[in-house]
């Protein structure tokens, strides 16, 4: 009994370390994979970024040169150019405040065209409730100004 056990031993120990060298193995790959994957984001990193940067370069060199030749012409035409973009200026901002005014008042009409049909829009329950309390302050008020000239009438006449 004693050789079986001891073989029986030795069989397990041998499936034991079979298996963690199996296991190593496929960690090992599987490291491989995971460091071939960060190469990649890391080449693509860089290409992207020194992509942009020389971009953002050129666009840089670009406009500095730009406004190198166009300085001499600004100098020269500014007694044309500032008057007229003052004149832009102003009629832009006409324009859009038209535009705002006109949509402002085709918002208010479209409110008041469903506020009138009774379609209950936003807003229609404070506005009641103000109609309703400027009516009461008005009654209250005429109901003063009568007493008010019935009080002071009765004190002339007598």
């Amino acid at each position: 009994m004693g050789d079986r056990d001891r073989e029986r031993d030795r069989q397990i120990l041998q499936h034991q370390q079979l298996q963690q060298q199996q296991q190593h193995q496929q960690q090992q790959h599987q490291g491989g994979q995971k460091g071939g994957m960060q190469l990649a984001k890391a080449a693509t990193a860089v290409t992207a970024g020194g992509s942009f940067m020389i971009l953002s370069g050129l666009t840089l060199v670009g406009t500095v040169i730009a406004l190198t030749l166009a300085t001499p012409l600004l100098v020269l035409f500014s007694p044309v150019l500032v008057p007229a973009g003052i004149a832009l200026m102003v009629l832009l901002g006409g324009f859009l405040a038209s535009g705002g005014f006109g949509v402002a008042a085709v918002t208010t009409l479209a409110w008041m065209y469903k506020y009138v049909k009774g379609s209950h829009p936003v807003g229609a329950d404070q506005l009641d409730h103000a109609r309703m309390k400027l009516a009461s302050k008005a009654r209250e008020m005429k109901e003063f100004g009568q007493h008010q000239l019935t009080g002071s009438g009765e004190r002339h006449s007598s």
